[in-house]
């Protein structure tokens, strides 16, 4: 990999899946400073996600990877409740509220830690981590949380973003001594720029309304061809625009790289983990709105913990040095960015063999499904086997915008 590269080249898919099998590469020839890798343990992970998928979903009928997933609980379709009784004029302003959703969901859901739990009041619903983090974000947005028109709650706008403050964002879930979340703060200022930025895009985030979120659906509509959108340029479209929301990340000729990060000897890798959790979270309300997702498979797995963890428990992964499961990380350590790109290009590798024990095929079964049915829950399950804690076998320093 070169040591520099065009900033702009970094900001897609494609860039994330090149720079994890180059990575990956070094690690099959045993040249990687901080793991090695076992690809013969890869069927044993493969046996394990299979049997994990076929018990979630005997039928094989496993939706996308999704935030939407995450707003259902035992059967109840939250968001769905919510939207059956809400007056849209037509579909595509449903489709800006799902993506107001969507996006300040997505932007809220880094790890939660091991110690915060939300207690639904309207279900009595008790949910923890991601779950818990998507029914808190749920609540609030439903609530008008994010909104600056008290008549209009289901949206989110640059006005109400922006003056959004941690002590909102701890009353609304539910923060105390006793109910601590991980990165509060960061969390809420990473609202707060996101008001901020979509305030000074018109041209991608208020064609059809107010500076929102949701603005980036008319953006996307207006880059569709033959009412087609291919899922790498959502992504695209997404770092394009929110770039300037997070906070403490690597720039380079004045570009502004995000979940991207410089590694020794092998420069910069991308990773873009909860902008494609964003994007694979976008494909839905396109759909409903009448657009047609393409290249679905033109996203890459995610670069989070629960995959990354999936190998490392599953004997696939294995740091060089044994002490490195024993203390905490920063996620700008090499160590963890060449883990989390190993995830990416592992991902990739597991997903034909679990395929292969499905019987699917991988226009049936793309790997969007993989990770939902999947990766993503298997690496959750080995973690509540090895730990007590059910928590990821490498410890990291979160800031509430990454994991």
């Amino acid at each position: 990999m070169p040591e520099r590269m065009d900033p702009r080249g970094l900001l897609s898919a494609h860039a994330v899946r090149a720079a994890a099998n180059a990575i990956y590469a070094r690690a099959e020839a045993n040249a990687l400073d901080w793991w090695s890798v076992n690809p013969d343990a890869l069927p044993a992970c493969a046996d394990y996600v299979a049997a994990v998928i076929r018990k979630r979903y005997p039928t094989l009928n496993v939706h996308f990877h999704a935030r939407w997933r995450h707003f259902i609980f035992a059967g109840r379709d939250l968001w769905a409740e919510i939207a059956a009784t809400a007056q849209w004029k037509d579909r595509d302003a449903r489709a800006r509220s799902e993506f107001d959703l969507a996006i300040t969901s997505v932007l809220l859901d880094a790890g939660a830690g091991g110690g915060w739990r939300y207690q639904d009041e309207a279900t009595d619903i008790s949910a923890t981590r991601s779950e818990g983090l998507a029914l808190a974000s749920l609540r609030l947005f439903e609530w008008g949380g994010f909104s600056a028109e008290p008549l209009d709650p289901l949206r989110a706008d640059a006005e109400a973003l922006a003056r959004f403050d941690a002590a909102a964002l701890a009353d609304a879930f539910q923060v105390s001594e006793r109910n601590p979340l991980t990165g509060l703060g960061g969390r809420a200022r990473l609202l707060n720029r996101l008001g901020q930025t979509i305030d000074v895009q018109p041209s991608l985030f208020a064609l059809n309304d107010t500076p929102r979120p949701g603005g980036l659906y008319d953006a996307l509509r207006a880059r569709a061809h033959d009412n087609a959108v291919p899922a790498p340029i959502i992504l695209e479209l997404l770092l394009e625009g929110l770039g300037p929301i997070w906070e403490n990340r690597p720039r380079l000729d004045g570009i502004l790289l995000g979940d991207c990060w410089s590694v020794p000897e092998l420069g910069y890798v991308p990773l873009h983990k909860l902008s494609q959790w964003l994007a694979y979270s976008l494909i839905e309300p396109l759909e409903r709105a009448g657009l047609h997702v393409t290249e679905i498979d033109g996203l890459t797995g995610l670069a989070e913990y629960r995959n990354g963890g999936l190998f490392i428990d599953m004997d696939v992964l294995a740091p060089r040095d044994a002490a490195d499961l024993t203390r905490a990380h920063n996620v700008s350590d090499p160590l963890v960015v060449t883990w989390r790109a190993l995830t990416v290009a592992l991902l990739d590798r597991i997903a034909p063999l679990v395929r292969e024990r499905l019987g699917v095929t991988a226009d049936q079964f793309p790997l969007a499904r993989v990770l939902e049915g999947g990766t993503w829950a298997a690496g959750r399950a080995i973690a509540r086997e090895k730990r007590a804690d059910g928590g990821p076998p490498l410890l990291i320093h979160s800031d509430g915008t990454v994991f």
